[in-house]
């Protein structure tokens, strides 16, 4: 034994007993110890996320958007569905569109038929409270959306504005002079119409229905800041004004500090271009927004959805956050007319490209947790147990002989390499920076399962050419 070697030995076993005895000082005085972290930013790599101190791809996909509204075992089984697939996130809007005879409203019904926006219906918030647990006991992550501008609204067919307690036509609390609300929103709430997001100081300051919308998230706050595996996102899709999102933003993160918890929160813009001016408010204000989400970019194909989202991670290069995109397109049939290829693109070039968060959208703009989604999420695990997909970086250079959309890849320092490959194709990939032989194992998308692994020789670069019009991934790493 060399006497660097010792020494390294003998480093390390001092750094463990000192960070042995800090978790000791730390659990005697009360603290939070390494292993009790909350799903945070990774300190190590902060493109990804962590919990107790571990780095955690999330992976996901639902056939809803608020599964804390379904009946238990409804529930449980959707739950125990990701869980067995290797997945570990879901998307929940605190929506209560009536959209399914089953779905309730905050508030409480008055024997009248309106509501009283003073009063909790407990039945919501004890779904809400399940929904809570049941993840939390599977080790599933829940990015929460606390507002969408669909619920309130006649858009679509749905006449979901003439239902809901907020109109002033359904509630005791005020008229419809006091509250600023009009008796219809017959338009796209991209019109931004709905004096609904307008309530804050900044904006136009209506104190009768702004403190109805605090105190329910201060209730919604009071159930979900107990755990430790919540992510906050204000709005769905937005397109609205600065204010509102900012003003949530800070009340949350406010009302969490006093109770001594610290969250994370983004804002979800509509625009699908991610260049664009109003993605700048979430890009700029690290101190405000902790992570964000692009799920808009999934609007976009091919080679455009891959370099948009290199644009974000180069402009937040100075300042990496986790990059989410929790409501991945694309189903065959659906009215964006995009097809499942497209969401089974978007998901892996995501992937590879470095994002932290990914979920299949729900049926029918998603693929939800469907087979083929079970079997991508199946795959991403098998190839993250090769390849930690934190370790490798976007590295499309490498491949030569690609047509557009034929190929992408990631890599590190020449030790591992991933290449996805969607519907066949054959590329010449670098390895001219490899430390050494190299192994190459396919992995089947649509499948999930492993497919042939071979041994590649050495040299400068190799040929992988997929092994049928599937949907593949090559992980190649250090034999």
């Amino acid at each position: 034994m060399t006497a660097s070697h010792t020494l390294a030995q003998t480093t390390r076993a001092s750094i463990t007993n000192l960070l042995t005895l800090s978790g000791l000082l730390i659990a005697f005085l009360g603290g939070t110890t390494l292993a009790d972290e909350p799903l945070r930013p990774w300190v190590e790599n902060p493109w990804y996320w962590s919990y107790h101190a571990e780095p955690v791809l999330l992976l996901g996909g639902s056939d809803d958007d608020n599964l804390f509204q379904w009946p238990e075992d409804q529930l449980h089984a959707q739950l125990d569905r990701l869980a067995a697939a290797g997945g570990n996130v879901i998307r929940n809007t605190m929506s209560d569109r009536i959209d399914r005879d089953f779905e309730v409203f905050p508030f409480k019904q008055l024997e009248n038929g309106k509501y009283d926006l003073n009063e909790w219906n407990e039945e919501y918030w004890n779904r809400f409270d399940r929904m809570l647990t049941a993840t939390a006991e599977r080790n599933i992550f829940v990015q929460i959306e606390i507002w969408d501008r669909f619920d309130y609204t006649d858009n679509r067919d749905s006449d979901r504005w003439q239902v809901h307690p907020y109109n002033p036509a359904n509630n005791v609390n005020y008229t419809y002079d006091e509250s600023g609300f009009a008796k219809r929103y017959p338009d796209h709430p991209g019109a931004n119409k709905q004096p609904f997001f307008f309530t804050t100081p900044k904006q136009r300051n209506n104190q009768t229905v702004l403190r109805i919308q605090k105190r329910f998230v201060n209730q919604l706050l009071k159930h979900s800041l107990p755990f430790d595996h919540v992510l906050y996102c204000i709005d769905n899709e937005t397109n609205g004004e600065e204010e509102w999102s900012r003003y949530w933003a800070t009340h949350i993160k406010q009302r969490a500090a006093t109770e001594g918890k610290k969250i994370y929160v983004t804002e979800m813009w509509d625009d699908w271009n991610l260049d664009a001016e109003r993605h700048k408010r979430t890009f700029d204000h690290p101190e405000l927004y902790d992570f964000v989400d692009i799920s808009q970019n999934n609007h976009n194909k091919g080679q455009k959805h891959w370099d948009n989202f290199l644009h974000v991670r180069e402009y937040l290069a100075t300042q990496p956050r986790p990059i989410n995109t929790t409501k991945t397109y694309g189903a065959d049939g659906n009215t964006f007319g995009h097809k499942d290829q497209d969401a089974i693109e978007r998901f892996w070039r995501h992937l590879l490209a470095g994002a932290a968060s990914m979920r299949f959208h729900r049926p029918d703009a998603g693929l939800g947790l469907n087979d083929k989604a079970v079997a991508c999420i199946r795959a991403a695990r098998k190839l993250e147990s090769l390849v930690p997909l934190w370790s490798i970086e976007p590295m499309n250079h490498l491949l030569t002989n690609r047509h557009e959309n034929e190929a992408y890849a990631a890599a590190n320092n020449g030790s591992a390499c991933a290449v996805y490959l969607p519907r066949g194709g054959e590329v010449e990939l670098d390895l001219s920076k490899a430390k050494g032989p190299m192994s190459l194992q396919w992995i089947n998308i649509e499948t999930g399962e492993f497919g042939a692994k071979t041994q590649l020789a050495s040299g400068n670069s190799t040929t992988l050419k997929s092994p049928s019009k599937q949907n593949w991934v090559a992980a190649i790493v250090a034999r």
